[in-house]
């Protein structure tokens, strides 16, 4: 057997092996899908996380089989003092993350692989060198980080445009592609023209009306990058969608289309 046929088996047996990991995964990932929470779960869950209790029946019950595929796929680190991650915690942080995913196209967070969960708000080292404090972040790398008490903070008060788990999440699906810059993954040349222009136009207009001093919809951290403004405008789509809707119509569409949902219909 010479070296391009040893060579060619090789590469053959690695495809097979990641075509049955891809078979497995998918049998194992639609029993998951299948399952549903227990109405002790649903009651404890709706406590934190109020807006699960107003979606749609069939997209509430599409939620809980993502949460099942998230919690058998992801895993939680408890950190900063906190001795563990309870399961309501991670059902918590699941379904926040996942309303996200719901009724649309995905790859259940495909890079993401832990969720590192401090009690509070923590230190983290910035790229000057210095401590800031922190509710969230998210890496590129795999990993994001999240304050519990901001986490529970936001998924209580749903309307006031600022949940930290929406906002972390976002950040998720703007890096698939490698680049947080504010534009996740489309379908298409004319979607990401489209997407491009109105966010643009719309990202330009916040700032100058955070330089004249007016009152937005959005919250002002937005305005520190497109990254934080696809995140800001994420949190507001879900938990201020009329005053978006109001405000910055185009936007809303832009992401009414990729996020496939519409928050106004839940209200």
């Amino acid at each position: 057997m010479n070296g391009i046929t040893i060579l060619l088996l090789a590469i053959g047996a690695v495809f097979l092996f990641f075509f049955v990991v891809g078979v497995v995964r998918k049998s194992r990932r639609a029993k998951l899908m299948s399952q549903r929470l227990s109405e002790a779960d649903r009651r404890e869950l709706i406590q934190d996380f109020p807006t699960f209790a107003r979606l749609p029946n069939d997209l509430r019950d599409e939620l809980e089989g993502l949460i099942h595929v998230f919690l058998d796929e992801k895993s939680f680190e408890a950190c900063g003092g906190m001795e563990q991650v309870s399961d309501h915690m991670r059902r918590v942080i699941a379904a926040e993350a996942c309303l996200l995913l719901v009724n649309r196209k995905h790859d259940f967070y495909r890079k993401l692989r832990s969720i590192l969960l401090y009690p509070s708000a923590y230190k983290a080292r910035n790229e000057h060198g210095d401590h800031d404090v922190r509710l969230g972040e998210s890496w590129n790398s795999g990993s994001i980080v999240l304050a519990w008490d901001s986490v529970v903070a936001g998924g209580k008060n749903e309307e006031d445009g600022s949940n930290v788990t929406l906002h972390e999440f976002a950040h998720q699906l703007d890096q698939v592609d490698g680049a947080g810059d504010g534009v996740p993954e489309l379908h298409g040349a004319g979607s990401y023209r489209e997407w491009a222009q109105v966010f643009s136009r719309a990202f330009e207009r916040f700032q100058k009306r955070l330089d004249k001093g007016k009152r937005t919809t959005l919250d002002p951290y937005g305005a520190t990058n497109p990254a934080e403004f696809f995140a800001v405008a994420t949190e507001t789509f879900y938990e201020k969608p009329k005053q978006l809707q109001k405000a910055y119509p185009d936007l809303y569409q832009q992401l009414q289309q990729y996020y496939r949902v519409d928050p106004i219909e839940w209200l």
